[in-house]
């Protein structure tokens, strides 16, 4: 049983392609920085004292040399992008190594000390609060799915938005030979709508878990499977992506595209800076089509490079340093990651500000160590990353109404892209005000939903802002609605899976092929002005 909200919707659609709608379309594609050869290289198991993220400008080895000198250990090495993972117990280790010749910048990895008790969730504004869920209006009674369609595709007013439907833009591709990357928090590969999609051999987690940071571990050593999300936003952004069509719950905007889980994202929603980086790379060594990044890298919601740039507020070497270790590392990998042909898709964050205005005002960095964040207002030269890179396309958030959600972030010649995102305050005035069925409606881990309180120890949703869906075979799939930049941007990745199945040539392993450039060039083309 299911919910449906019955109102206005805008269908923008062009000939041949699936349709966004676009702000004013820019999009840069400076050639890619160059970047040392090599590969990911496993160092040593395990972490002994602080971890840190090391970049360097000559060879691994005489990386390696300089960080044993300066008292660090190796774990790793990302040799294409001159990256070190290293662990040590020395309280001088930072000063030490950045003075080493070979170094070109180190700083912490991941949070220091431990999560408040009651810390909100990471993406916690992607879902109204309680206060609004309870005077939110009813979803409206049950609906039948249409006959050509998936179940649940009458609750998925973002699909008939921007045509992905059997009748509109599914005639002409459906993401078939397309394989796409998530950079998240994981994919739970047994959702009955994600499993056929999901490249399990080709799937990998960078992350281990950080029992102060994440909660208790699930598995012994911390390290999760490639196949699990214990977070659920990965789930929720894969199956707007590429959820199967198979007669199932909802249908993704590429149904048939191949879904690769490269988890850079704790349990805790943080992404931090080497499994980030690392996943980048991974993407383009992997010879992936399109990556979809909806996080920006911790701590920092926009990275600095000089005091110059502070505006307001203070900041010490340390914090700078960090700041410019996150531009240096992440503008590399997204550079190295374009440079093999990855079409690299961002959410352009949900603090409703201009980007494209001159200053930028930031309360929540940095988000880690627990209650270290101070105000300040910055240029608008201090980087939001991933998304910022100059290779990136970053997508701002519509409502179902088809304007733009109060909390998307904005502007002209900073965001080429704007999709569905979902708005609960969408129509407001009318009977459509504050309903679950303004949200955008995806797949979601149960486990996760149980811990979370969104359905019951029987994985039965509490509210009407989740719904299961259960076949005559008793095989059931829950899914939840939220609203957020981070539901944006999987539009535009499942839309440029079907770019690249469309225009694309053939490769040798079956798939197709694209050129980024092109890629991002169809979408401004096609997308409504």
């Amino acid at each position: 049983m299911w919910s449906q909200r019955s109102g206005k919707r805008g269908v923008l659609r062009t000939l041949g392609v699936l349709t966004v709608a676009a702000t004013a379309v820019v999009v840069t594609s400076p050639s890619a920085a160059g970047a040392p050869g090599g590969e990911v290289v496993e160092q040593a198991t395990g972490t002994a004292g602080e971890e840190y993220v090391v970049s360097f400008t000559g060879t691994p080895e005489a990386a390696t040399a300089a960080i044993e000198a300066a008292g660090g250990t190796v774990e790793s090495i990302t040799a294409q992008v001159g990256m070190a993972l290293v662990s040590s117990s020395d309280a001088a280790f930072l000063e030490e190594v950045r003075a080493r010749g070979e170094i070109g910048g180190a700083a912490r990895n991941h949070a220091v000390g431990t999560a408040r008790p009651g810390m909100p969730h990471r993406f916690a504004q992607e879902r109204p609060s309680v206060e609004e869920r309870g005077a939110g209006g009813s979803a409206h009674g049950d609906h039948p799915g249409r006959p050509d369609a998936e179940p649940l595709a009458e609750l998925q007013w973002n699909m008939d938005m921007i045509g992905a439907t059997p009748g509109g833009a599914h005639r002409e591709a459906t993401g078939k030979g397309v394989d796409v990357g998530i950079i998240d928090t994981g994919i739970d590969a047994s959702h009955p709508d994600l499993a056929p999609n999901v490249d399990a051999e080709r799937s990998r987690n960078f992350t281990t878990d950080i029992p102060e940071v994440d909660g208790p571990c699930e598995v012994a050593g911390c390290v999760d499977p490639a196949d699990v999300d214990d977070n659920g936003h990965g789930t929720h952004v894969a199956g707007i992506v590429a959820a199967a069509d198979n007669g199932f719950g909802v249908g993704g905007v590429a149904p048939e595209a191949t879904l690769v889980n490269l988890r850079a994202g704790q349990d805790s929603g943080f992404f931090f800076l080497y499994e980030t980086v690392a996943a980048l790379v991974y993407a383009g060594d992997a010879g992936l089509d399109v990556v979809n990044m909806s996080f920006y890298t911790d701590p920092w919601l926009y990275n600095c490079s000089s005091r110059d740039e502070y505006l307001e507020g203070t900041v010490t070497d340390e914090e700078l340093a960090q700041q410019r270790l996150v531009r240096d590392l992440v503008l590399d990998a997204v550079a190295y990651a374009h440079s093999r042909g990855v079409t690299l898709v961002g959410s352009a964050g949900n603090e409703h500000q201009d980007l494209a205005a001159p200053t930028r005002y930031d309360e929540t960095s940095p988000d880690y160590p627990p209650d270290t964040a101070r105000p300040r207002t910055v240029a608008n030269t201090c980087l939001n990353l991933p998304n910022e890179a100059p290779q990136v396309i970053s997508v701002s958030a519509v409502g179902p109404s088809t304007t733009k959600a109060d909390y998307s972030n904005y502007g002209l010649g900073d965001v080429e892209i704007a999709a569905p995102g979902g708005w609960f305050r969408d129509f407001v005035g009318t009977p459509e005000f504050q309903v679950p069925g303004n949200l955008v409606l995806s797949s979601y881990p149960l486990d996760v939903a149980i811990a979370e309180g969104l359905a019951d120890e029987n994985g039965d949703p509490v509210d009407e802002f989740s719904v299961e869906y259960c076949d005559e075979q008793g095989v059931c799939g829950f899914y939840t609605y939220l609203q957020g930049t981070s539901m944006a941007s999987p539009h535009v990745a499942g839309v440029a899976a079907l770019v690249i199945e469309e225009e694309g040539r053939p490769t040798h392993h079956r798939g197709r092929a694209l050129e980024p450039e092109t890629v991002a060039r169809v979408l401004a083309e096609s997308a409504q002005d």
